[in-house]
């Protein structure tokens, strides 16, 4: 199986490398009398190949927006016959000896069912639900992203020390943060239970800078008592740390910020519609008036990035659909672990435990137009109803032609597709020869992007 190469222009050298390294061991078995399948294909890459047309249709002065869904789409299916076009060409230029009849395309219709068939299969097992949680938020491409598709990198920034004064009015404690502009959805200062100095304060209340709202001195062992302070705000919309400590606290969740980090109506009203930067500035500028700003220093620190956009990601409280991963990994990790599954180099598999071992809830779903779209519809009331079509829908739960439903406007990650490549492919969830002949298939080779 070729991993699909991603529609969004041409192939390049680490393509050409891969593609050799598969086609001499489909060669080599092939001269060995084995049954070689080497099946080509490519993959509609939903956010990538999106921004590559955004951007066509950018410089021609014109917003996806301005063209609606359809004409956007029909936009983008030009450009993948232009680019796919394009690759089917180079392939055949190395030499690929692939089974060019078998090329598919992970929206072709085929795959396309097959994806509905597992959400469905999935959401029936209790393994996809949608739910209200924090995920990686994209303010310029408007849409969540999953952890794979995070750049952390070390940057130069700064720690600010704040001053939270006590509500008694006999002192105050001085909160380090690399986020000021956040302090607004700041629900505790939390403290080590452990550290001495502040022992005494636990339970307190505080004035929150700025906001004059009150909120709680709580004990938590996450606090490392060594970094700044020892005392960190606790801002459980806008940080997973915070997020897990808020919820072991039962503390209110805050959303600070609109879709494209700009402050919202929850914020006072002299700082409401600031872009994070600008209300970063105005906060620092306030506090250091009110004499609450005890002083600044410069700061390492990592810093999430989109892959695609460049943007700095915001931990953002939103509606999503989520893969249950947990039970999924399970089986996964056994399969490396008695040796049915092998890593080459065998050190890949240290990672690839790693990873499965601390994995969370895949988040699925994308604020996108290119994809396949989520199997679900919604009545005027909101209760969702998952099916294979909006006619499956209405059978299973008659509903008549005078119920109103809308599908969710949202599409899968492409990799929800992408995963299931090597058996959607070859016909499932149909029993096809194919599939009882290539599959399970005995080979992937891939690399860094």
């Amino acid at each position: 199986m070729i991993p699909p190469p991603n529609v969004t222009g041409t192939l390049h050298m680490g393509h050409a490398f891969n593609h050799t390294l598969m086609d001499t061991l489909t060669r080599y078995h092939r001269m060995r009398g084995d049954d070689a399948l080497w099946q080509p294909g490519t993959d509609h890459a939903g956010i990538a190949t999106q921004m590559v047309v955004e951007r066509q249709l950018e410089a021609e002065g014109v917003r996806r927006t301005d063209l609606g869904r359809e004409a956007f789409l029909e936009r983008v299916w030009q450009w993948k016959a232009q680019s796919g076009g394009t690759m089917s060409a180079q392939m055949r230029r190395l030499g690929d000896s692939v089974d060019w009849s078998r090329e598919r395309f992970t929206l072709d219709e085929g795959l396309s069912q097959a994806v509905i068939e597992v959400f469905v299969r999935l959401y029936e097992e209790g393994l996809i639900y949608r739910g209200t949680r924090l995920v990686n938020w994209d303010p310029v491409l408007l849409t969540a992203l999953s952890d794979l598709e995070v750049q952390s990198e070390e940057e130069d920034g700064q720690l600010w020390h704040l001053r939270y004064p006590l509500e008694d009015g006999t002192g105050h404690v001085v909160v380090a943060t690399t986020r000021p502009e956040t302090l607004f959805g700041d629900t505790a200062v939390a403290v080590n239970p452990d550290d001495e100095r502040y022992r005494h304060l636990i339970g307190k209340q505080l004035r929150l800078p700025l906001a004059e709202r009150l909120i709680p001195i709580i004990a938590d062992a996450h606090v490392d008592a060594s970094f700044g302070s020892g005392c960190v705000k606790i801002t459980p919309a806008h940080d997973f740390n915070d997020n897990e400590i808020g919820r072991r606290h039962g503390l209110a969740q805050i959303n600070i910020f609109t879709p494209r980090a700009e402050l919202n109506d929850n914020v006072p009203e002299r700082f409401r519609g600031l872009e994070r930067g600008a209300a970063r500035r105005r906060v620092l500028a306030d506090l250091e008036s009110a004499g609450l700003l005890e002083r600044t220093e410069r700061h390492r620190m990592t810093v999430p990035r989109g892959d695609r956009s460049g943007a700095v990601l915001e931990p953002y409280l939103t509606d999503q659909w989520f893969v249950s991963v947990a039970p999924l990994a399970g089986p996964a990790i056994a399969a490396v672990e008695s040796g049915r599954t092998r890593f080459i180099p065998e050190g890949w598999s240290k990672t690839y435990f790693e990873w499965m071992r601390n994995i969370r809830d895949w988040c699925i779903s994308r604020q996108l137009w290119w994809g396949h779209r989520i199997p679900a519809w919604y009545d005027e009331q909101g209760t969702v109803y998952v099916g294979r079509s909006e006619q499956d829908v209405r059978g299973r739960h008659a509903l008549g032609p005078q119920v109103a439903l809308r599908q969710d406007p949202d599409v899968l990650d492409t990799w929800f597709s992408s995963a299931l490549w090597p058996f959607s492919t070859l016909g499932w969830p149909q029993r096809t020869a194919e599939l009882e002949r290539y599959y399970p298939t005995t080979v992937l080779l891939t690399g860094f992007d």
